[in-house]
């Protein structure tokens, strides 16, 4: 009896349904070793607790609940890792199967070789089952390719069609006959030895050339069909009709109430004979209630008629569209930030002295301003009458001299010395004198040769040459031989430039100069005019300088020499077109610059010459500066308007820049920087890029980058209408970094820096 149990037991372990030993079950075709998910769990005695950590339980004698609820107990064995690890390759030999620990449910799970074979398989990026045949091979299947082979239809009998002739082959060949005839085709094109019988065309030309667009492809729903008929030669041109006029809310069939018309309307519409001076037409608004309800418009056919007529009857006329980008008319820019460095807000302001124990005084307007050539400092010039010299860095006034006082003083002593003849003209003018106001500092420039520590100031019908003492000991010595000649009095040698000015020299007070190398500091000598005077300005190296009268006439413009007090008279009478209102030195030729109210005069001193008038456009020319290079002329004027001249182009402005809002005051170039700007009585100041190539074929380049604003105030503005007022008066630029001056009529001196 005991072998009856035996052969149960090896039935019984025969019996569960291997999917590798079986060779009817499903899993052997799918390639899969069980049919069963792995996460069911039927008993439900699995571990149920989710994603939370299993350290958490490490306290507890459990490990988790499964879904009956109950605590899923840890394991008794605690063997270490190590001792597991040993104890696995030590069972390989002895048959032991392979465990691996669920720490989950706290139980080892047995892995059969296969398991493993194909842990590895999917670990080396292969396809997990060995019995999957990734490249199988091609099976030919010849049902519907070939049917002589595959024996398709191989019973059927001919048609009766495959043994007459074809009426689509007939059509074919009549075709190609009458082709040929023509000359369209050829037999090279029907034996297949040309593809394209535009090739033979093009070569032969034995078609005409409406036969061969005659059967040219054509694109039916083309884009440029207007286009296409307008270009058509010997053709009548074709004008597309204007579209009609979109339906508006009269013609809907359901409109508002304001668009239907009452009795009085309808009368009244009848009324006109015209059917073109009703508001809409021949139509009667109505309403109905769908649109289902609308019936035929009883007028189509008669505006139909009137619309043919219209376009019968009127003459058009095609107009060339343009077809153009905008944004390709607008030029390209770049951002202002790669256009740095230039002066962008307000770092210092420099207060100027005056008397403020009266609750009505003001401070005095600064008309004009001048750096250094080193920029270390700078003066500046003011309607009190007084000339002042400031540290740019600290802000400190250093100097200052009262031009206006020491030019009253100087007429007086002429005057007394002319005899006692004159004695009772003398006092009638010294009468006068007091009865008017003090004469403002109207212009000023410091030397821009840095060895000439000099600076020349305008106020009243007088030039000032003034010591700065500023110069080392070398600058001193070459500053006080280029000013002795003009602390002598000299007399002038050319007769007209004797009567239109005089030098007078000055006694120098004893005043500690700035430098203690500087030999002489204060007002050297004095140059007069009878009428006064406008502007001073510098040559560039500093030896000749001028003078501008505006009233003088003829002797309006002066120019004269420092180092041997001489001046001329460069021009024998009155400029044409008004009143000269600047003048400017070309920076490296032997150039005069006079502007007067409308254009501006070049005149070579050296031939005695004008070279060319530049026409501005603008109403009253107000200032004047010259680039660097002397190419380039900017000009501004009292009808906001600032205008760039290329010398080398043309007479006429290349750019015209309308920015501010009111008088323009000054326009200057940086002397290094590729930097431009302009002062308003707008009390605004533009600031430019204006960059200038070398070479003449290409444009300058200008570019508004910044507007300065709030920094000075309109004095005397119109309580009205806003109007009138004076703003900012004069800017200078730093000689050596990207830094702007400016003054203005409140009295205000700022520096703007690149912050």
């Amino acid at each position: 009896p005991k072998p009856e149990p035996a052969s149960e037991s090896k039935e019984e372990e025969a019996t569960p349904t291997d999917s590798r030993t079986n060779p009817n079950s499903k899993a052997v075709w799918l390639h899969t070793d069980d049919l069963s998910s792995d996460d069911e769990d039927e008993e439900g005695t699995q571990n149920r607790i989710g994603r939370v950590p299993l350290h958490w339980y490490d306290d507890y004698d459990h490990l988790g609940y499964n879904s009956h609820g109950t605590k899923v107990s840890k394991p008794s064995d605690t063997t270490d890792l190590l001792d597991a690890a040993i104890s696995q390759e030590d069972g390989k030999g002895s048959g032991k199967p392979l465990t691996v620990y669920d720490a989950l449910n706290g139980i080892h799970v047995p892995v059969d070789p296969r398991q493993l074979e194909l842990i590895r398989r999917i670990q080396g990026g292969a396809y997990a089952h060995p019995e999957h045949d990734a490249n199988p091979d091609l099976i030919d299947y010849f049902s519907g390719v070939n049917p002589e082979i595959s024996g398709i239809h191989s019973n059927r009998y001919e048609p009766k069609a495959r043994f007459q002739p074809s009426k689509y082959e007939r059509l074919l060949v009549k075709k190609y006959l009458h082709r040929l005839n023509c000359g369209s085709v050829n037999m090279d094109f029907l034996t297949g030895k040309v593809r394209d019988m535009n090739d033979v065309i093009g070569k032969h030309g034995n078609p005409k050339k409406e036969e061969r667009l005659s059967d040219a492809p054509r694109m039916i729903w083309a884009a440029e069909d207007e286009d296409e008929l307008f270009l058509r030669k010997n053709r009548p041109m074709h004008i597309a009709a204007p579209k009609p006029p979109p339906p508006g809310h009269a013609e809907s069939y359901n409109p508002s109430e304001e668009y239907l018309p009452d009795g009085e309307e309808l009368e009244e519409w009848k009324g006109l004979e015209n059917s073109k001076d009703r508001p809409h037409g021949l139509l009667v608004p109505k309403k109905f209630s769908s649109l289902r309800a609308v019936g035929a418009y009883e007028f189509s056919v008669r505006e139909r008629f009137e619309r043919c007529l219209d376009l019968y009857l009127c003459p058009r006329l095609m107009k060339r569209r343009l077809n153009i980008d905008p944004e390709s008319l607008v030029p390209s820019l770049p951002k202002a930030s790669d256009l740095r460095p230039f002066p962008t807000a307000q770092c210092i302001q420099y207060d100027t002295p005056y008397d403020k124990s009266s609750p009505d005084s003001k401070p005095p307007m600064i008309r004009c301003i001048s750096a250094s050539p080193d920029g270390q400092f700078f003066a500046s010039g003011a309607s009190d009458g007084y000339v002042r010299v400031w540290e740019v860095a600290t802000g400190r006034l250093l100097k200052s001299w009262n031009i206006a006082e020491l030019v009253g003083t100087d007429a007086v002593n002429d005057a007394a010395s002319a005899g006692d003849a004159n004695m009772e003209e003398t006092k009638k003018d010294e009468e006068c004198s007091k009865k008017k106001t003090i004469p403002p500092v109207v212009s000023m420039q410091w030397n821009p040769n840095p060895t000439h520590h000099v600076l020349l100031a305008a106020c009243g019908n007088c030039a000032v040459l003034i010591a700065t003492g500023t110069g080392n000991a070398d600058d001193s010595l070459v500053t006080e031989a280029l000013l002795s000649p003009s602390t002598m009095s000299p007399k002038q040698t050319n007769p007209k430039a004797a009567k239109a000015v005089s030098w007078h020299s000055v006694a120098i007070p004893k005043e500690t100069p700035l430098s203690a190398y500087a030999l002489q500091t204060g007002p050297v000598s004095v140059l007069r005019t009878p009428h006064e005077m406008t502007q001073v300005t510098f040559h560039r190296r500093g030896d000749y300088f001028s003078t501008l009268t505006p009233k003088g006439g003829a002797a309006s413009v002066l120019i004269h020499q420092l180092s041997k007090g001489q001046s001329q008279q460069p021009f024998g009478k009155a400029s044409k077109g008004g009143n000269v209102q600047v003048v400017k030195f070309h920076p490296n030729k032997p150039f005069l610059f006079v502007a007067n109210l409308t254009a501006v005069r070049v005149y070579n001193l050296m031939k005695q010459n004008m070279v060319k008038r530049l026409v501005s456009g603008c109403k009253w020319i107000s200032t004047m500066d010259v680039h660097p290079s002397g190419d380039h002329v900017i000009v501004g004027s009292l009808d906001r308007r600032m205008v760039w001249f290329d010398l080398d182009l043309s007479s006429t402005p290349y750019k015209t820049l309308k920015y501010h809002e009111r008088a323009i005051r000054n326009a200057q170039f940086h002397p290094r920087y590729p930097l431009m700007s302009s002062c308003s009585d707008d009390g605004t100041i533009h600031i430019f890029h204006s960059t200038v190539y070398t070479d003449l074929m290409r444009n300058p380049f200008i570019v508004p980058v910044k507007v300065l604003r709030n920094g000075h105030d309109i004095v005397n503005k119109s309580t009205i209408n806003g109007a009138g007022g004076l703003g900012v008066l004069s800017c200078e630029f730093h000689p050596t970094q990207p830094w702007l001056f400016s003054v203005g009529a409140d009295g205000k001196i700022i520096l703007y820096q690149d912050i």
